[in-house]
Formats: structure tokens, C-alpha cells, sequence
């Protein structure tokens, strides 16, 4: 079990030191896994609404821009789709309007049809992986804190195995506290 969470403890460490050091790599990823998810939007109701809790949360839409709605088939423009939602982007992808109680579902129907300074107005236009990329280094201190939180637990973790080891050969070799 120590052996285990000092595993752990070192391949979480090992993964956070690679992703600083390679970080145009894991950005690359990142964009690669959230296009692959935009694909599959509606495919999978848990992956629809976590895409819509990012984008609503943030404050974006798409990985770079609402153009990437055209990787998925329903969204996607030039298709031969008979889509209602053909040139549009997802709901979570507008603006709110505070004057609005129930969410507008179909606010986002037809909105790359219109010119992109209309765009402003109406959906965030910025993408999801930029607006992670602002996001991290405004809460550093916050995910700094968490790892830092994390790792003790598993210090912890750690430290009581080690003493549950050294207790049980105590009481094998016969001297029991």
C-alpha cells in the first residue's frame, strides 16, 4: 500500500513537471481532445453537457472560436445536413440575457450565417482553450494550493503506512510497544 501511494505521488509529480516543460505539447493535446469532443457533441449527453458547463463557466466557445462548431455535423455549415442547427453554435455558447429567467436554447441557430461583427453581440467569440490559458495564471495560487493540498495527504498517506509497517513488525517480533 506505501509502495502504491508513493507511486502515485511520484507519477503525479513526474506529470505535472512534463506538463510545464512541454507545455505547446499538452496544448496541442488539449485542442486535439476538446475538436474531438466538439465531433461527437451530441452523441453523448454527458459529454454535451460538460462542453456546455466549460463553455457557459468560461465564457467561450469552441477550442479557438466558434468556427470549430463545423467539426461537428449538426453544427457544420458547408455539410449536406438538413440540421436545424446548421451554422449555428450550441446554446452555452451566448451571451445570457439578464432580462431572461428560462435559457434560450435556440439563441445560437443561424449565428455564423451573420457576419462576425454581428457575432459580438450575441456568442462568446473567444475560444475555450484561450480562455483556459488566461484562467490559470489568474488562479494560480488556487491550483497551486490544491497540489500542494493533495501532496500532503498523500505525505500523510504515506507517513501512516510506513508507521502501520513498522508497528506490525514490531508486534512480529514480539515487541509489542
Amino acid at each position: 500500500f506505501c509502495g502504491a501511494i508513493v507511486f502515485i505521488f511520484l507519477l503525479e509529480l513526474a506529470v505535472a513537471v512534463l506538463a510545464f516543460l512541454f507545455q505547446d505539447w499538452v496544448r496541442d493535446r488539449v485542442k486535439e481532445f476538446f475538436e474531438n469532443n466538439i465531433k461527437s457533441y451530441r452523441d453523448d449527453i454527458d459529454l454535451q453537457n460538460l462542453i456546455d458547463s466549460l463553455q457557459k463557466i468560461n465564457h467561450c466557445c469552441g477550442a479557438q472560436g466558434p468556427e470549430d462548431w463545423d467539426f461537428n455535423i449538426y453544427f457544420n455549415c458547408s455539410s449536406e445536413s438538413k440540421s436545424r442547427e446548421k451554422c449555428g453554435v450550441p446554446f452555452s455558447c451566448c451571451i445570457p440575457d439578464p432580462a431572461q429567467k428560462v435559457v434560450n436554447t435556440q439563441c445560437g441557430y443561424d449565428i455564423r450565417k451573420k457576419s462576425k461583427s454581428e457575432w459580438d453581440d450575441q456568442i462568446f467569440v473567444k475560444g475555450c482553450i484561450l480562455a483556459l490559458e488566461a484562467w490559470l495564471p489568474q488562479n494560480i495560487y488556487i491550483v497551486a494550493g490544491v497540489f500542494i493540498a493533495i501532496s500532503l495527504l498523500q505525505i500523510f498517506g504515506i507517513f501512516l503506512a510506513r508507521t502501520l509497517i513498522s508497528d506490525i513488525e514490531a508486534v512480529k517480533a514480539g515487541n509489542a510497544f
